[in-house]
């Protein structure tokens, strides 16, 4: 296959043996992109959230029936997120041995988690549906679906990126030597784990240490 016909195919397979090549820099650069979209997200929800906690203003502190934003269940989530990043850890660190068995099963178990964590997101937008809580229930509530959803969507990407690669590693596309595409998809995931936590902890935990004025 010539250069120019097999480049765009070879540019996310190729794996360089020293250093990092042009593809590499590029996923780092697609995910400092997509970075610069959480943070102004982040940015937005905190500044809200702050405001909303010093005026003790109902409209962005509490849900319809004055509690905060129940934890428990996100943190389960969150801990599932997080442990997800181990087997892709494993997946990426089989290939390079030529373990083909272990990527499929890191790939597998990735897989699976990222689904489990996006179930208790559902679960959890349809039990707040429920109370009365929606994406027109004052700032809060935009606010809320607008930057948890977000981040759900990049969950989900990242686990039909990874069903893209378990089914290209089963059929044996990926070597030692070559297996970029691997590599890029642990990195996206890893990204969505550290942006999660981020998100987790301004608006769930935040509120829980801060008392609105006038309390």
């Amino acid at each position: 296959m010539s250069v120019v016909h097999g480049g765009q195919v070879a540019s996310i397979e190729e794996h360089p043996e020293v250093g990092h090549d042009v593809n590499w820099w590029g996923m780092i650069f697609f995910i400092a992109s997509e970075a610069l979209i959480f943070a102004n997200l982040i940015a937005a929800y905190l500044y809200l959230e702050v405001r909303g906690l010093q005026l003790g203003d109902p409209q962005f502190v509490w849900l319809v029936n004055g509690e905060h934003l129940p934890w428990q269940k996100p943190i389960i989530a969150t801990a599932i997120l997080l442990f997800s990043s181990f087997p892709a850890i494993w997946a990426r660190k089989s290939i390079l041995k030529g373990n083909r068995k272990g990527l499929i099963l890191g790939l597998i178990g990735t897989i699976l988690l990222g689904v489990i964590f996006l179930g208790f997101q559902v679960f959890e937008y349809s039990e707040l549906y429920s109370e009365g809580f929606t994406m027109q229930t004052k700032a809060f509530g935009s606010a809320f679906f607008t930057l948890t959803g977000f981040h759900g969507l990049h969950v989900t990407i990242g686990v039909l990126f990874l069903l893209i690669c378990l089914i290209r590693s089963i059929r044996g596309d990926f070597t030692a030597k070559k297996h970029f595409a691997i590599e890029a998809a642990e990195m996206y995931w890893h990204f969505v784990d550290i942006v999660w936590v981020v998100v987790f902890s301004v608006v769930y935990l935040l509120p829980l240490f801060m008392i609105p004025a006038g309390h």
